[in-house]
């Protein structure tokens, strides 16, 4: 059963689309992410979810029901934000337990569910500090907790990890992950760091303008991009697009290997070197390309390389439309013969 469906949903925000015409559907027990850049609509789409904002046409179901019209509490939701949203005066077990409190659930449900969601999500010897006593990832677990407590068949997720350094974000992507694929929630999660998406997510709709630019999973979006904004947007460094003979060809930095002859002519502009591996800004024809190779790479700026990949490797896009074309079948494609 899909337990989340939007079909053709509409946001005005005056006379701008803020949400247009988005249809999406995720399946029971899966983890969706919203993914884009900022103002691409997928903050309003969550909301659309949530029921925060009401859509001017569409349909929003839940569990095969038509909820569009309905209030958050009616959808049997539970929702995670960026701010975490805790009561700064309550300890880490009453902010946990507040909601079931307010819904009159009985203290010793309250205490049993407590315990349990407190082992679930590592906060069992923390239960009696304040939120200012936390460290941010300690803040976030509550936030979860907080959900996960709720038992709800829905949760939501709007860039939860955003506040915390880079380490800590990693180990929330995998105990976020972690819990819901235990529990079998669904989960819709929104971020515009790709990086969560590309390792969380069963599915990822990624967004631009209102619109989804593409809806597959992860490993989809990687390899087989469907207009050159996905392209762009996914992976590190994001895919070169070189413009040649009025063609738009898409190759991975990854994916490019320096030879000793017989491939493109390049001038290193700059090289960044990341420890397992370095980049390499070149530059050919006037345009800019990123090379990405294993290990200390032992180029200088001004430095004379020479590129080339498989045509398997290579992507084509129509230059007026941005969308995939057919790709060559050549055995070898360097990107200029003279």
């Amino acid at each position: 059963m899909a337990a989340i469906q939007l079909e053709r949903v509409v946001k005005r925000w005056g006379s701008a689309r803020g949400v247009d015409g988005v249809s999406l559907t995720a399946e029971e027990g899966s983890l969706l992410v919203l993914l884009g850049p900022s103002g691409c609509g997928k903050s309003t789409t969550l909301r659309l979810i949530a029921g925060l904002e009401e859509p001017d046409s569409g349909t929003v179901m839940i569990g095969g029901a038509d909820v569009t019209h309905l209030t958050p509490a009616q959808r049997g939701i539970a929702m995670v934000f960026q701010s975490y949203a805790l009561f700064p005066h309550l300890s880490v077990a009453e902010n946990i337990i507040f909601g079931l409190r307010v819904r009159g659930v009985s203290r010793a449900e309250r205490d049993a569910r407590l315990k349990r969601v407190a082992d679930m999500v590592g906060l069992s010897q923390l239960l009696d500090r304040k939120p200012s006593q936390l460290s941010g990832g300690q803040r976030q677990r509550v936030a979860l907790g907080r959900s996960i407590i709720a038992e709800a068949r829905v949760c939501l997720m709007d860039e939860p990890l955003s506040n915390l350094d880079a380490k800590l974000r990693h180990e929330m992507r995998t105990e976020i992950r972690s819990l819901q694929q235990r529990l079998g929630m669904t989960m819709v999660y929104v971020t515009h760091d790709q990086t969560e998406a590309m390792t969380m997510a069963d599915r990822v709709v990624l967004m631009q303008d209102g619109r989804v630019e593409q809806n597959g999973p992860p490993e989809e979006l990687y390899s087989r991009p469907a207009t050159a904004f996905t392209a762009r947007f996914i992976g590190t460094p994001p895919m070169n697009l070189i413009t040649k003979e009025g063609r738009l060809i898409g190759i991975r930095p990854e994916q490019i290997r320096l030879v000793p002859q017989d491939g493109q002519m390049a001038q290193v502009k700059s090289v960044e070197h990341l420890g397992a591996d370095s980049i390499v800004l070149c530059e050919t024809g006037g345009q800019p390309v990123l090379v990405r190779q294993d290990g200390f790479i032992k180029l200088r700026p001004g430095d004379t390389v020479r590129l080339a990949w498989s045509a398997g490797d290579e992507h084509q896009f129509d230059p007026a439309t941005g969308l995939r074309l057919v790709p060559a079948t050549d055995d070898m494609k360097q990107f200029a013969t003279g």
